[in-house]
């Protein structure tokens, strides 16, 4: 059995703590005088630091030690907090990224130029270079200001709980941290220890009294024991000069007399357990005065599992659902009483597991929503443009793949809204609009569908430019005619821009055509509409997962196909009679309104001849519809999703495929690009009728 790797378990929270703080600096910009958000980042700031120096990080601990500084001197109002501070973390947050991800690497005078930024933020004099531990210390300017500070006396007495060493708290680390305030005498309280006999080594019967005479205000100790707080017995007096001295405990043993062996035990090497339950200090629900069984039990509630895993155990989901369909087919044809009851007993827990692993992977989109706050904070600084960014429907929940997936697409299509939407400030307002342009991302399930729409209040979509610019690039020839959604859809085309300048956010021409490529590679489609001079809005509709689908299993000649039932609006009969009098436009009644349809037979060249009684299957992709004829409809199918081969990346009408009960392969079509090719069927035969 593998064991986890520190320095990987380190690297994953210190990217969740740099997204905490990232959070927290964003938030700050809009209420800079927030308290407790200077509070939160300040935490985050000293747990990367303090984290990163336990791993061997002493770079990134060096660094990050002048910027938790620097929130330190406005936590305690030395300097007042401006968008030009938060700017500047922001900045180096970047360059901390780094250091985690490449603590080895010669990452220039990044560092110097970076904290050269900080210190003019705060108003100070320029920060030494972060190239080793020795340079973590305070900049001159807060050493100057301590220097006139009086010194104070404080009695210290805490205790930990009994759990306290085997969950990886070293007692011996918050001395030495008291240690650096001040002078500081320190006493053990050994009158806890229980006879040898009933001692368990792994756990902590000492408590300490602590003097201590710094400079440093009740701040500075409160912030010694930040992350035990809420465990702990923890008490602070101030004393004068006078009672420096402090009163005896009541079996008092002076610190270097304490017994070897129980001074050994305080400092045990961190298991890897506790390294992966290391979690920002916002992170730790309040756990004052409750049981050491209870929060040992809370602590067990969430476990990290690496992702790969998960995959692994989703492949091997989809290899029992296979399983079982088979033991179904067989148990079917089979008069066995017995096993009829066991593959129904089988069929109902493969598929609670099914729908239990499928949950497993779901993931809130908050998390891909939340990377836009920066981005669009970095774009507003860049092209002087005010923009909010609104965000709705954080928590549809869609499978992690997908969101994987989808994190570069929405980069390229929320910077085309806010370059190439949004109007500047001036503009806006010339236009009677405000100031400020809003960019709404927005996310919300519809049936087994996730649909992410990005929706701009700017401009709009200019339809003459992207007809002069389709047409002098070759897309279309000079008049053709086009509906209006087949002409937005052309901005999606590879290399096509209307920029009228290259800039450092568009006119290359690539991105569009990349993002229709990967939402097809998920089996969605891009549905986009615009209002001139109200904006545009461009929507993705997505599977809610990859692995295993419910699809509706149909035969067309002697090959069976899967339509995924999502997709599916309904069925209907086609006879022979309607089939042939159809022959030359495909099209259907339905409901007052003309439905093309395409034959799967013609399309897939089966050389077979049509049943009797064919079925038209009616599919869709948002308002767009089609009929697909069929022989047979089979039924319902758990669809697990198998990939083609790279020999068949080019057949565009099939999407993946599965393995049915018997064993066969069946086919997966692909709805959006049978909806396509419905659709272009139907303006070819409206133009030459």
């Amino acid at each position: 059995m593998s064991t986890l790797d520190p320095v990987a378990v380190f690297r994953t929270e210190a990217a969740e703590c740099l997204e905490a703080i990232e959070a927290g600096l964003l938030d700050l910009t809009h209420q800079l005088d927030n308290k407790d958000l200077v509070d939160a980042v300040f935490r985050g700031l000293h747990t990367l630091k303090g984290s990163g120096a336990m791993f061997g990080f002493e770079a990134l601990a060096a660094f990050t030690h002048h910027c938790e500084t620097a929130f330190d001197r406005v936590r305690k109002g030395e300097v007042a907090a401006t968008s030009e501070l938060v700017a500047a973390v922001l900045a180096a947050q970047d360059h901390m990224r780094a250091l985690v991800d490449q603590p080895d690497a010669d990452h220039g005078d990044i560092g110097h130029k970076l904290l050269a930024q900080l210190q003019a933020a705060v108003g100070g004099k320029e920060a030494a270079p972060a190239a080793a531990p020795a340079a973590v210390s305070a900049p001159a300017a807060v050493r100057d200001a301590a220097a006139k500070k009086k010194k104070n006396s404080w009695r210290i007495r805490f205790s930990l709980p009994a759990n306290s060493m085997a969950n990886g708290t070293n007692p011996l680390g918050l001395l030495d941290e008291l240690r650096d305030l001040g002078e500081c005498t320190v006493r053990a309280d050994t009158s806890a220890i229980p006879p040898l006999d009933a001692l368990a080594p792994t756990e902590l019967h000492i408590s300490w009294d602590v003097t201590l005479t710094s400079e440093q205000d009740r701040s500075a100790i409160d912030d010694v024991f930040i992350f035990v707080l809420d465990d702990m017995e923890l008490s602070v007096e101030e004393i004068d000069g006078a009672a420096a001295a402090p009163a005896a405990p009541a079996a008092p043993v002076e610190e270097k007399a304490v017994p070897a062996p129980v001074a050994a035990a305080s400092a045990p090497p961190v298991p890897p357990a506790a390294v992966a339950e290391f979690r920002p200090v916002e992170a730790v629900p309040a756990k004052r005065d409750v049981p050491a069984a209870v929060s040992q039990a809370k602590a067990a509630e969430n476990v990290r599992v690496p992702a790969e895993r998960l995959d692994e155990l989703m492949d091997r989901v989809g290899e029992l659902v296979i399983a079982q369909s088979r033991l179904s087919q067989l148990a079917s044809a089979s008069t066995d009483i017995a096993l009829r009851s066991v593959s129904e007993e089988i069929e109902r827990l493969s598929g609670e597991l099914r729908d239990t692993m499928m949950v497993l992977r779901m993931v809130p989109v908050a998390t891909l929503f939340s990377r836009f706050r920066r981005l669009v904070h970095d774009l507003a600084r860049e092209t002087g443009k005010v923009i909010e960014l609104v965000t709705e429907g954080e928590s549809t929940e869609v499978d992690k793949t997908v969101i994987e997936r989808l994190a570069d697409p929405l980069v390229h299509l929320v910077r085309n809204s806010i370059d190439h939407g949004l109007e500047t400030p001036a503009d806006r307002l010339a236009s009677g609009k405000s100031e400020a342009g809003t960019v709404t991302l927005s996310a919300r399930q519809a049936g087994g569908e996730v649909i992410i729409s990005i929706k701009d209040d700017g401009r709009g979509i200019n339809r003459e430019r992207v007809r002069a610019k389709a047409e002098s690039s070759g897309l279309i020839q000079p008049g053709q005619p086009l509906s209006d959604s087949e002409l937005l859809q052309l901005i999606f085309a590879p290399g096509f821009s209307t920029a009228a300048a290259i800039t450092n956010l568009s006119g290359r021409g690539v991105g569009m055509d990349v993002v229709k490529k990967t939402v097809e590679a998920l089996r969605g489609a891009i549905d986009i509409a615009s209002v001139p001079g109200q904006g545009s809005e461009v929507s993705l509709r997505i599977p809610l997962t990859l692995a295993i689908i419910d699809g509706l299993l149909v035969r067309v000649g002697s090959g069976r196909y899967v339509i995924p039932l999502s997709a599916v609006e309904e069925c209907l009969e086609l006879s022979l009679e309607e089939d042939l009098r159809s022959r030359g436009r495909s099209f259907i009644s339905l409901r007052d309104s003309l439905v093309p349809f395409l034959r799967l037979r013609d399309l897939f060249r089966t050389g077979t001849k049509p049943d009797v009684h064919q079925k038209v299957v009616v599919i869709s992709t948002g308002t767009e519809r089609v009929g697909l004829v069929v022989d047979q409809i089979i039924g319902d199918h758990q669809t697990v999703i198998k990939s083609m081969s790279k020999l068949h990346n080019n057949v565009a009408t099939f999407s993946g495929a599965t393995i049915l009960g018997d064993g066969s392969v069946a086919l997966i079509l692909d709805v959006g690009h049978l909806v396509a090719a419905g659709q272009q069927q139907e303006a070819q035969l409206r133009v030459a009728g």
